[in-house]
């Protein structure tokens, strides 16, 4: 099988994780083809020490993140009444230049595909999980999305937020129990 005809296969389920995390239809799309666009680009990268899916879910991953990043970067200056467009750019930094509220570091990515057959038990189990419950725990513990910021993007209070993680840990504990801790290799 090429690795193209690999990729199609791949096309509905890694859609499905970013339309989860996104909730854009055409980011979605975007950040998939991203992706695709990586793997095709050097798919000697792709060294076979874990499944290809698992592989593009990772890439994807730090698209979704890049997405997300940006979208938190993205600074919607309005200049006060007496003020004028370059004035108020030029209240977003410091006198030597330094940003007054300087942007998140990056994070490493090589790291997110250690124990790769792990985390391909635990994305299966993550996508047995309801929708509303995997999208609320990818963005928490995946995305490490604060609790405040995943409630206003869904609007749900916190404790609901609260009992729907206790919940889709719950289900995913017993589902690697059941699938990894029960006599898989670690």
């Amino acid at each position: 099988m090429s690795l193209e005809s690999e990729l199609a296969a791949l096309h509905k389920p890694l859609l499905r994780f970013a339309q989860l995390q996104l909730r854009n239809d055409s980011l979605a799309e975007d950040v998939v083809s991203e992706t695709f666009v990586a793997l095709l680009e050097k798919p000697d990268n792709f060294e076979g020490r874990s499944s290809l899916r698992t592989y593009a879910t990772g890439i994807l991953k730090f698209k979704i993140i890049d997405v997300l990043r940006q979208r938190g970067r993205e600074v919607h200056v309005e200049p006060l009444d007496d003020q004028s467009m370059d004035d108020a750019l030029d209240a977003l930094f410091q006198k030597d230049g330094h940003w007054q509220e300087p942007p998140a570091a990056w994070r490493q990515p090589e790291k997110a595909l250690e124990q790769s057959q792990f985390f391909e038990t635990l994305q299966a189990c993550v996508d047995r999980l309801p929708a509303k419950l995997a999208r609320i725990f990818m963005m928490r513990e995946w995305l490490e999305q604060d609790t405040t910021d995943i409630c206003r993007e869904l609007g749900i209070t916190t404790s609901n937020c609260g009992v729907m993680l206790y919940r889709a840990r719950m289900q995913l504990r017993e589902c690697l129990e059941r699938n990894w801790f029960a006599g898989a290799p670690r």
